[in-house]
């Protein structure tokens, strides 16, 4: 199970199934539209890393408000023998702003700051 949004987990065949269902559902419904923002790539003989940005706008077919969407992201890949590289592991999650930096957040670490 995904924790973050109760979902299947998509390992295994099954989860392949799963998978291919959510985004024939997702294409049907949305034009979505999708800027990968690679902030840096790492060489570490036989690993490799990149992270950064998805930046994801989903425009609804039917009309309607668009919905956007910044995750940020990491791949790490392994190369194998026959020299061919596979994604081994990815993991995301939402960018959303510093709750420490907003005065809208937390109004009384916004005064404390304003009285240094």
């Amino acid at each position: 199970m995904n924790f973050s949004d109760a979902q299947p987990s998509e390992f295994g065949e099954s989860g392949l199934d799963a998978w291919k269902a959510r985004l024939q559902n997702l294409f049907e419904r949305f034009t979505a539209k999708l800027v990968v923002i690679v902030i840096e790539i790492r060489l570490q003989g036989d690993i490799a890393y990149d992270y950064g940005w998805h930046d994801l706008t989903l425009t609804p077919k039917d009309g309607g408000q668009s919905i956007h969407r910044r995750d940020r992201y990491v791949d790490i890949w392994r190369r194998h023998k026959e020299g061919n590289w596979k994604l081994w592991m990815y993991m995301d999650n939402q960018d959303v702003a510093d709750p420490f930096r907003s005065e809208q957040g937390f109004p009384a670490l916004a005064q404390s700051q304003r009285s240094l």
